[in-house]
């Protein structure tokens, strides 16, 4: 409330107009909204669309805000279920299974992949697995729910796998739905493909003056991606010549252990054509992970074997949301893996893993055995 309270401010004090209601455009230079007082237009020069995403809501469960929810409705929630059931092993359905499971929630996560977090590198996949494993949250991997059933004191769910699960609630978190339905895009015929609204480097649509942002582009669906995205649609609207790339841009992970990563994956650097190499260090090996108390997960690095060239570097362990800012950099500037791995490190700190995978992929690790 604070920090929602701050933006609010921040409007004020910089002379933003607010109007709150539902917006539509009518044209490029046009929005109508639809207020508690009725109905105005708002006219610019150029249009910014920034409507975000919310919970998709597939039809095949039956929502009522009590016993099936979405993360919105779980977040508002006083009440703490001893049992859960996530539909859905993908980012936001590990993080709220870790979150509960750290409550002392009996958690049970049904994932129609063959595997948790489908979407990250690999390895730190299957260490999430084990992860869940010693937290003791039930799995289900390629497995469907089939139907889910709401009882007086909870649900029943009936799995493909012949199994049944029942639980207090259930969380539905199957991805997102972009909002770009119903606010005058078609009418325009602003470009759109399967919702996602279709935007160049400047974060331009098709149709002149008018710009998108966020979600709802659906090109990375995380907020410091929509803030860089909105500086960059505001300055090339103002006349300046900004634009975006995307391959340094990091995405966090806010389970336990955390994870943070940032470019190319080692299956996706090998699927694009590079001669891939790779370095790991384990925070078991950093006396800073013991004296915090986790040592679980690793640093990896992803490089070009013949230049060195940084493709992209994931970590799961502590901190590792924050860690993932100096690799991020260092894509940034260009920076090359020995590069990296001849900046000299505080000790005992955590970055030192990312130093220490530096040299692994070297051959110059000296505290691996």
């Amino acid at each position: 409330s604070r920090l929602r309270g701050g933006i609010a401010q921040l409007l004020k004090k910089n002379d933003v107009a607010l109007t709150r209601g539902r917006g539509r455009l009518t044209d490029n230079h046009k929005v109508e909204v639809q207020t508690p007082d009725g109905r105005e237009t708002l006219s610019a020069k150029k249009v910014i669309i920034a409507t975000g995403s919310e919970a998709m809501k597939p039809g095949a469960f039956p929502f009522d805000g009590k016993r099936v929810l979405t993360t919105k409705e779980l977040l508002t929630s006083h009440h703490l279920p001893e049992s859960l059931l996530v539909v859905g092993g993908g980012i936001n359905g590990c993080e709220f299974a870790c979150i509960f499971r750290e409550f002392g929630v009996e958690v049970t996560v049904v994932e129609m992949l063959d595997r948790l977090l489908a979407t990250v590198d690999e390895d730190l996949s299957r260490e999430m697995f084990r992860a869940f494993k010693r937290k003791r949250i039930g799995m289900h991997l390629g497995t469907r729910v089939e139907s889910v059933e709401t009882r007086q004191d909870g649900v029943v769910a009936e799995l493909s796998d012949g199994k049944t699960v029942e639980a207090e609630v259930v969380l539905v978190a199957v991805g997102r739905k972009l909002n770009s339905d119903g606010i005058g895009l078609e009418e325009l015929s602003i470009e759109i493909d399967r919702g996602k609204v279709k935007v160049d480097e400047h974060l331009q649509t098709n149709v002149p003056d008018v710009y998108a942002i966020g979600d709802v582009t659906g090109i990375m669906l995380l907020a410091h991606t929509a803030s860089r995205q909105g500086i960059v649609a505001a300055e090339h609207a103002c006349g300046k010549d900004a634009s975006i790339e995307y391959l340094a841009i990091p995405a966090c992970i806010f389970t336990e252990p955390e994870i943070g990563t940032v470019g190319l994956s080692e299956a996706e650097a090998k699927e694009k054509g590079y001669q891939v190499k790779v370095g790991r260090f384990p925070f078991r090996c950093l006396g800073k992970a013991h004296v915090v108390g986790e040592t679980g997960g690793f640093a990896k690095i992803v490089g070009e074997e013949e230049s060195g060239r940084i493709l992209g570097a994931h970590i799961i362990g502590p901190h590792a949301s924050d860690l993932i800012a100096e690799v991020t950099v260092a894509m940034k500037a260009g920076l090359t893996v020995s590069q990296l791995a001849k900046t000299v490190h505080a000790h005992p700190t955590l970055p030192e893993a990312v130093m220490e995978a530096a040299e692994d992929f070297l051959g110059q690790s000296i505290h691996l055995a």
